[in-house]
């Protein structure tokens, strides 16, 4: 059994009944039925979730407890869902294929809709107008000004390692109209690093250039590069920030070479991304949140916290639960882990760092 939710264990397989739930109905109650554990995500980018149910197979054990909402049935899933995963069944894992297709499948997206985040020129604000913050997650901007869209950035709380609370924060590649926004991000958090898994442009833009040269000033802050290292595979700059008479530093490791809703060409390469992030992490005497952004936010930036975090798990546990923690991610900000390839390739990239640990 792959997800292993209480509430699926005990469905047969028959014919499906197709119910869609959509965000912002009212009230949805399922009492005396067992619900299909074949949830399924919408492969349409930024789509709102669907699921697909099997509510033909019902049983005269005992009932589950009913849920208000599609949102609390997609939460429980997500919560419960866990497979865990030996060395020796991770190397097996990532030649099958079919399973891995059919496993990400089930995970349900969570996008949060439009209806959740009713706050004045909150559209203006975000770069896709389907990808947006969970609520429940979601950065707040401490600002002097009373009005809620000060506030607001299209940015989540992402839970790391052994459920560390805020250890990442995932957000959009900023847009000219929020460049002032990411910076006041970056200094309220405390951020000691920034990690860019995007070209400022792919076709079309997908995020703009937000620091300076050398040197300018964004709504408060005055942003330096101090200096820049050009590496085979990835770019890391030295950045002051400075607020009235307090300076901080942040570095800002770029990672170009990923295409948008794929995967890397090497996973060696970007595990030596996600080792050199280690480094910097290491040397930094600020604990903040690191900050990871590729262009909506979801799919690179997914792929790059849950490779860290299995890391992480593999290096302590010896095993890791890469289902769990792709769950835990989407919980924090909807649609983690955006492909099937990405996901296929998150596989590969931990098996290759759990045979270097032999």
């Amino acid at each position: 059994m792959v997800l292993a939710c209480p509430a699926f264990s005990r469905v047969q397989d028959s014919s499906l009944l197709h119910e869609e739930l959509k965000d912002g109905m009212d009230k949805s109650t399922f009492s005396n039925r067992e619900i299909k554990k074949h949830v399924r995500l919408q492969d349409r980018r930024g789509s709102n979730v669907s699921l697909v149910l099997d509510m033909s197979s019902l049983s005269n054990t005992e009932p589950i407890r009913a849920v208000s909402t599609p949102r609390d049935v997609t939460v429980q899933l997500l919560n419960s869902a866990s497979h865990v995963l030996t060395q020796e069944m991770l190397q097996q894992k990532i030649w099958n294929l079919e399973e891995l297709l059919e496993e990400f499948a089930k995970i349900p997206s969570n996008f949060a809709s439009s209806e959740e985040l009713d706050i004045p020129g909150r559209a203006a604000k975000d770069r896709y107008k389907s990808i947006l913050p969970n609520p429940q997650s979601r950065v707040y901007l401490k600002r002097a000004e009373s009005q809620e869209e000060e506030s607001y950035i299209n940015a989540n709380y992402i839970r790391g390692y052994d459920g560390q609370e805020k250890a990442y924060i995932a957000t959009q590649g900023p847009m000219l109209n929020t460049v002032n926004d990411f910076w006041t991000m970056v200094w309220q958090e405390q951020v000691p690093l920034i990690v860019m898994l995007t070209k400022l442009k792919e076709e079309k833009e997908k995020c703009i250039r937000y620091w300076p040269e050398t040197e300018a000033t964004y709504g408060p802050l005055i942003i330096r590069v101090h200096g820049t290292c050009e590496c085979e595979e990835y770019t890391i700059r030295d950045i002051g920030l400075q607020l009235k008479d307090e300076c901080r530093n942040v570095k800002h490791l770029v990672f170009p070479s990923w295409p948008d809703q794929k995967a890397p060409e090497s996973a060696k390469t970007f595990l030596n991304l996600v080792l050199e992030v280690e480094k910097i992490l290491q040397a930094s005497q600020s604990t903040g949140p690191i900050v990871v952004h590729c262009s909506a936010g979801i799919g690179r930036t997914g792929c790059f916290i849950a490779t860290q975090i299995g890391c992480q798990q593999l290096k302590d546990k010896g095993e890791v639960d890469i289902l769990r923690i792709v769950c835990q991610l989407r919980i924090d900000r909807g649609g983690m882990i955006q492909t099937s390839e990405q996901y296929q390739f998150l596989h590969h990239t931990l098996a290759m760092y759990a045979s270097q640990l032999r």
